[in-house]
């Protein structure tokens, strides 16, 4: 009696299509985990490369260069910002699980060593501003690209709310595009039952009077122009 032997080289082109498609589709297993809410526990600077890793702006209108990189966040602003954070959430791994052959052979590194952000990689983050009573939102919820759709930014936003809801605080908000809308609709978030519509602050003119002295807009920032002495033409 003869005996088939098959290898994957000399499988029918169907069945290559299939196993393709097959190991495609499967997805890593989430890696070991860190997460914090102590501000001290995170390193501005590596903060700060976290939002360049994944190309993040504070701003809502931020200058691109010509590859579509944002600019670099500034320190000095991102340390008041985290300071005055109601919630602060911070999630860290092992270096090793931060690339997309992460989950090969990397089973053992795992147990080997637990994950602290002393020895790990701040992959994810997160942060809410509140009234500490009534209301709260939502900003720069952000993961590394390689983990991403594995679960991290929705423990992130889970983290937050949870911070919020604890102190009674139920009016949470989360201003974000439309790409970033399925993310939240899955975290539970959805449009106001109030049917109220966020209007955010804007001026259309590059330039206005304000008593006396003009408000010139230079960039994002504005500058107050004095009037000209009597008898000086410009």
């Amino acid at each position: 009696m003869a005996t088939l032997a098959v290898h994957g080289g000399y499988l029918p082109s169907k069945f290559q299509l299939w196993r393709r498609t097959v190991v495609s589709e499967i997805r890593p297993n989430p890696p070991s985990l860190f997460i914090t809410t102590k501000l001290s526990d995170i390193d501005i600077h590596r903060v700060r490369d976290l939002y360049s890793d994944c190309n993040h702006s504070c701003h809502r209108f931020p200058n691109l260069d010509a590859d579509g990189r944002v600019d670099p966040v500034d320190l000095n602003k991102l340390r008041k910002a985290l300071i005055h954070s109601s919630v602060v959430v911070s999630v860290f791994t092992q270096p090793e699980f931060s690339s997309p052959l992460a989950s090969i052979g990397g089973d053992w590194v795992r147990t080997a060593m637990p994950v602290t952000p002393a020895n790990g990689q701040l992959v994810g983050f997160g942060r809410a501003v509140s009234d500490s009573s009534l209301t709260a939102s939502i900003y720069d919820v952000m993961v590394i690209p390689p983990l991403r759709r594995r679960g991290i930014g929705r423990r992130i936003v889970q983290m937050i709310l949870r911070m919020l809801t604890n102190k009674g605080i139920y009016d949470i908000a989360a201003l974000c595009s439309d790409v970033e809308k399925p993310f939240f609709s899955a975290c539970g978030f959805g449009d106001d039952i109030l049917g109220s519509t966020t209007m955010m602050y804007t001026r259309s003119t590059s330039q206005y009077s304000s008593g006396d002295q003009v408000v010139k807009n230079i960039g994002r920032k504005q500058m107050l122009i004095p009037p000209l002495r009597a008898g000086i033409k410009s």
